[in-house]
């Protein structure tokens, strides 16, 4: 038998474990006794009526409303995710400048778009851009889109490289000068790399912020996925049926993403040489003991023992 041992945490002795189970039992029923109440209301209410959720099984109702709502979600997100993801490195490492003019002109812009909400960026290149011409009005609530969820989530993300790359130990930087290299060079090929790595799970959240704030779209008008549910209720009057689908694409999406990222750290703290995401990632058996080398460790190195004591 093992037990776990942590810094800041103690395993549970029988009556923590007794009390435990208690409260879980407790929540588990409260819950049930929730959704039987809500349940139950929506019955009486006629939500849950067969008419109201079988439109969901007609092809034409995911071809025309479903279907192309999700394509401008996934489309809008994916476009702001990349744009934002250079433009938050760039932001992120001229922060660093020893330019004191590019700190600035970098700081203004990162603390500007970060204060102001997303809505009001997409309301705001709406307006913009419809005044002025700069996109065709067949692609003005796309544009609008794109360029609130930009700025934000880049500003966001240049923030987070930033701290990620102050985070590391200084030894680092002053290891690159000592071997000739440029600061620019010490940022881009030994910083960067590793700040992305440290830092992976927090970028990873703020592209699902991304994804879901494409939402707000509904506002310029931009056909996405809740505009396109809400489209599909309006026609078949079944609201809450509409919204609940919706909901459980957008979490279906949201949990794909979140699974991706605790793949893609393992693999990094598998090696950060390995490439394939999908390739086996070897771990042993847990031993109760958490260290810090459990981070650190590359699997695929040749020369690697395990010096840890195996349980009985």
């Amino acid at each position: 038998m093992t037990v776990r041992a942590t810094v800041l945490y103690d395993a549970p002795g029988p009556k923590a474990r007794q009390f435990n189970r208690i409260v879980t039992i407790a929540t588990f029923v409260i819950a049930i006794a929730v959704i039987a109440w809500v349940l139950k209301v929506l019955g009486d209410n006629g939500q849950l009526a067969a008419e109201k959720w079988t439109p969901f099984l007609k092809s034409t109702t995911w071809t025309t409303y479903i279907l192309p709502g999700l394509w401008g979600t996934l489309k809008a997100a994916l476009v702001s995710i990349v744009f934002a993801i250079i433009i938050g490195a760039l932001l992120g490492v001229g922060r660093l400048s020893k330019n004191k003019a590019i700190r600035w002109f970098c700081g203004i812009i990162v603390e500007f778009f970060r204060a102001i909400p997303v809505l009001i960026l997409m309301i705001f290149a709406y307006s913009v851009f419809a005044t002025y011409a700069i996109v065709p009005s067949a692609q003005l609530g796309f544009a609008g889109v794109v360029f609130g969820l930009t700025m934000y989530n880049g500003s966001v993300i240049a923030e987070t490289l930033r701290a990620g790359i102050l985070s590391l130990p200084t030894g680092q930087s002053e290891a690159a000068e000592a071997l000739g290299l440029s600061h620019r060079q010490t940022i881009w090929n030994i910083l960067l790399p590793q700040a992305v790595a440290t830092m992976l799970p927090a970028l990873i959240s703020q592209l699902v912020i991304a994804l879901k704030d494409t939402a707000l779209g509904y506002m310029i008008l931009y056909v996405e996925v809740v505009r396109s549910g809400l489209m599909s209720a309006s026609y078949y009057r079944n609201y809450l049926p509409a919204l609940v689908v919706v909901a459980i694409i957008m979490i279906a999406i949201n949990f794909g993403l979140s699974r991706l990222a605790e793949r893609i750290e393992r693999q990094l703290r598998a090696g950060r040489a390995r490439k394939n995401i999908l390739a086996h990632v070897p771990e042993v058996e847990d031993q109760g003991i958490e260290t810090k080398d459990t981070d650190r460790l590359d699997w695929r190195d040749p020369y690697h023992q395990d010096l840890r004591l195996k349980s009985e």
